[in-house]
């Protein structure tokens, strides 16, 4: 029998290192390092920390100390707390700028390893607001989609979006395989520009049980109509994130 050959595990005890000497808070110092090799993929969703007296006595460091930068990383929602299994990697949380992109190829861009789960995919008449949004009435007929995004293994969005039911017409197999502009690209869409707005809320008990939350969490929501080139409206879409998860980053300038 073949056995399949295992990376060496990240240790800590080894690949931490603290200088006392620095105005860096200790607890920081360690905290960071952790983070780092949980967004590097080093210490992968599962991995499990050593416990805190064993950390502290590695890093000789005190455990309070060890606590703390635990604790940050917990309040972050990169690792969890279990009894009788110490501390666990749950997930690196997810950045993503405002850009004209999709959700799963900013995943792929930062290897988050994407899958889809294919809630709706149908051809119907759009409720009030999304013939609104779309330029289009009531009586029209449009692409109705809903799907759960999952990042490396783990839910992270619940995305709904309509579409001019003239524009593709998608099986689930490639939605679930590929990102929805993927596919309006390929079927010679030029998306040029969009209009987006973001807010939070809390979760449904549906979104809640999508997504693997507690009823009431709190979500991030998006709102986004798109333009092809000729400024045509190709698509409206309204998503929920898991704020635990998932945060926007805007980058902001000033004069020149």
């Amino acid at each position: 029998m073949r056995h399949r050959s295992q990376e060496p595990r990240w240790d800590p005890a080894r690949q931490i290192s603290v200088d006392h000497h620095s105005p860096v808070p200790l607890y920081f110092q360690v905290a960071s390092q952790i983070e780092e090799a949980i967004a590097s993929g080093a210490l992968p969703v599962g991995a499990r920390l050593d416990n805190e007296i064993e950390l502290a006595g590695n890093l000789g460091l005190s455990r309070p100390t060890i606590r703390q930068a635990i604790g940050s990383l917990v309040d972050k929602g990169l690792v969890v707390r279990k009894r009788g299994a110490g501390t666990q990697v749950v997930f690196n949380r997810v950045k993503r700028s405002l850009e004209l992109s999709s959700l799963y190829d900013d995943l792929s861009g930062i290897d988050q390893h994407p899958t889809t789960r294919v809630l709706v995919n149908e051809i119907c008449h759009p409720p009030e607001e999304a013939a609104r949004a779309l330029g289009l009435s009531e009586q029209d007929e449009v692409l109705h989609l809903e799907r759960v995004r999952f990042a490396r293994g783990e839910p992270i969005a619940r995305l709904r979006n309509y579409l001019p039911a003239s524009l593709i017409t998608p099986t689930d197999q490639e939605l679930t395989d590929r990102g929805l502009y993927q596919l309006l690209r390929a079927a010679g869409i030029h998306l040029h520009a969009a209009q987006q707005t973001i807010g939070a809320r809390t979760a449904t008990d549906d979104e809640a049980e999508l997504l693997d939350e507690p009823a009431g969490a709190a979500l991030l929501t998006m709102q986004r109509i798109t333009h092809d080139h000729t400024g045509t409206i190709v698509e409206y879409g309204t998503h929920v994130y898991r704020a635990s998860r998932y945060s926007f980053d805007l980058t902001l300038r000033g004069d020149t």
